[in-house]
């Protein structure tokens, strides 16, 4: 006998050759906190009051697997909206960036909160994307950029998943700017964040994944490399973010070392799409940052399609660049902006996020042997997921076969 029993909705599996992998009337069942059935209902084996302990009738709506944001920044102090005043009025980015302000902004706000502190507001900015059916979150460092506060970071990222029900990938990204007491030496900076901050957070437990900001106001291809080459070392998967303001080539150069994900891509190449698509790297576009930077440049995501490069969608929340904790509002604005199908963004936020991670094995889809993490809507067809903005039409998360979260 199965634990639970779902039925009388739709089902979008995300598997199969149907975009959505849809059944119109399913039934899922859990045991032991996976799935131990997807179909239809009529071929059920049995009675459903005869084949599971609970019997869950929904009464319509959809169940989509539940939503993974593979790309966020979401542990850091402090708040920018100064500098969105500014780029209002017509500064840009970069220029934010060289003048002191940006990420290393965040730096200084970060350093100097205490790990309660960054915890208590991590917990509010997790809070609204837990109830739009996240289950799964990558959170990032990068705003210590010293020994001390990128250790405190991921202690806090891993702390969450204690306060929330979610589960946490942490990622190392101690290559996310130069940090002030290392302005003139670069090169030097990547020696410290290789030599010691790296293998101190992997002692510690700290790390699922390595990540580094390859751009002209971040670090080369060839420092990437480096840390990439440390990582290896420690057999860790790495990501990049990858050709946001120019083509540096970090997204070929990531796709050598067998990259999850590369993120951003608004001036990807040629070069760099062939590369990813050899290597099976994930681009993951962040509209969200796209938006609130008034960018002009989109991904190439026709030439994406065309490659059979997966494409994932992420939050990217963060203070600076996308103050955004809404994944739904996520998958609109890739659609809008940047062209995606409804489809391909709810495929964008469960398979290939979970690609993106590395976490496709248990995650992403509705199949048999998957972590029962899934989400009720109330909804008339899947596409709703992208089509409304500031709605939440969120039922029930359930999480592990376990109901978390009753609308």
């Amino acid at each position: 006998m199965w634990d639970s029993l779902w039925v009388d909705v739709g089902l979008a599996t995300l598997a199969g050759p149907d975009p959505y992998g849809r059944i119109e009337d399913g039934a899922i069942a859990v045991k032991d906190g996976r799935i131990a059935w997807v179909g239809a209902r009529e071929d059920l084996p049995g009675p459903a009051d005869s084949m599971a302990a609970i019997v869950h009738e929904l009464e319509g709506g959809w169940i989509t697997p539940a939503l993974i944001d593979c790309h966020t920044h979401i542990v850091h102090g402090g708040q920018r909206a100064g500098e969105f005043e500014k780029r209002l009025m017509g500064v840009s980015y970069a220029d934010i960036a060289r003048a002191g302000g940006g990420i290393l902004s965040t730096v200084t706000a970060t350093r100097a909160a205490t790990e309660a502190q960054l915890l208590d507001s991590a917990v509010r900015r997790l809070r609204p994307l837990l109830a739009e059916g996240v289950t799964v979150v990558e959170i990032k460092s990068g705003y210590g950029l010293d020994l001390d506060a990128e250790l405190k970071m991921l202690r806090v990222a891993r702390a969450l998943q204690e306060r929330l029900p979610i589960e946490v990938t942490t990622t190392f990204l101690g290559a996310h700017a130069v940090p002030p007491e290392w302005a003139r030496n670069a090169d030097g900076y990547m020696d410290f964040v290789c030599d010691e901050v790296l293998p101190a957070a992997v002692e510690q437990g700290l790390v699922d994944q390595v990540d580094a900001f390859c751009e002209t106001i971040a670090f080369s291809p060839a420092q990437v490399g480096r840390l990439f080459d440390a990582a290896a070392l420690f057999q860790l998967p790495v990501k990049i973010h990858a050709e946001q303001l120019s083509d540096l080539g970090g997204a070929a150069m990531a796709s050598e070392f067998g990259a999850l994900s590369a993120d951003h891509l608004e001036y990807l190449g040629t070069d760099g799409i062939e590369a990813m698509a050899e290597s099976g790297t994930v681009a993951v576009l962040l509209p969200g940052a796209f938006y609130m930077l008034h960018e002009t440049r989109k991904p190439p995501v026709a030439r994406l399609r065309q490659a059979g490069v997966p494409i994932a969608i992420a939050t990217d929340s963060n203070p600076g660049s996308s103050p955004v904790t809404s994944l739904l509002t996520t998958m609109n604005m890739a659609c809008v902006l940047f062209g995606l199908t409804p489809a391909e963004a709810l495929a964008g936020v469960t398979r290939n996020a979970a690609k993106a991670l590395g976490r496709l094995a248990d995650r992403g889809t509705l199949e048999v042997g998957k972590v029962a993490d899934f989400v009720h809507w109330s909804i008339d067809e899947p596409a709703e997921l992208a089509y409304r903005i500031g709605f939440n039409p969120c039922q029930t998360v359930i999480r592990n076969g376990v109901p978390t979260l009753l609308g």
